[in-house]
C-alpha cells in the first residue's frame, strides 16, 4: 500500500515524538491536499485534543476529542490507514471519559496509534532513524 509521506510523518509525530502540534501541521496539509477527507480530520482532531490537554486547555481537549471520535466512528475503509482504528477509537473514548470525569486533575497520558501494516511500520521506523541521525549530526 502506498502511504503519503505526510501521513507517515503524522504517525511518527503521534507515536514517536509525541509532538501533537506537528501532528496538526502535517495532517492539516494532508487533509487539505486530499479534499478534506473526514478521516484525516478525525485523526487531526484527536491529536489536537491531546495537544490541548497537554497545554491545560480542558474545554479544547474535550471539544476536539469528541469531534475526532465522531469523524473516525464513521470510517468504513479503515484498512487503507494501516492502523488499528478500532483500538484508536477505544483509547480516544477512554481518554475523553477521563477528561469529562476528572478534567485537568487527570494527568496528561498520550497513547500510541497501533500500526497494523508492516509497510507503514517500516516507513515510520525509517523516519525515526532519519530524525535520530539528523539530530546526531546537528549536535557535532
Amino acid at each position: 500500500m502506498k502511504y503519503d509521506p505526510l501521513y507517515v510523518q503524522f504517525i511518527h509525530h503521534f507515536n514517536v515524538t509525541q509532538d501533537f502540534y506537528e501532528c496538526h501541521e502535517v495532517m492539516e496539509e494532508l487533509w487539505l491536499e486530499e479534499g478534506r477527507d473526514p478521516v484525516y480530520q478525525g485523526l487531526l482532531q484527536v491529536a489536537v485534543g491531546l495537544y490541548h490537554h497537554d497545554n491545560d486547555n480542558e474545554s479544547g481537549a474535550i471539544k476536539l476529542m469528541e469531534a475526532g471520535i465522531e469523524k473516525l466512528s464513521g470510517c468504513e475503509d479503515a484498512e487503507r490507514l494501516g492502523i488499528d482504528l478500532v483500538r484508536l477509537l477505544e483509547q480516544s473514548r477512554h481518554y475523553l471519559v477521563n477528561l469529562h470525569q476528572r478534567g485537568l486533575a487527570w494527568s496528561y497520558q498520550p497513547f500510541p496509534i497501533v500500526i497494523l501494516d508492516t509497510e507503514l511500520e517500516q516507513l515510520v521506523a525509517a523516519l525515526h532513524l532519519y530524525d535520530a541521525e539528523e539530530h546526531d549530526h546537528s549536535n557535532r
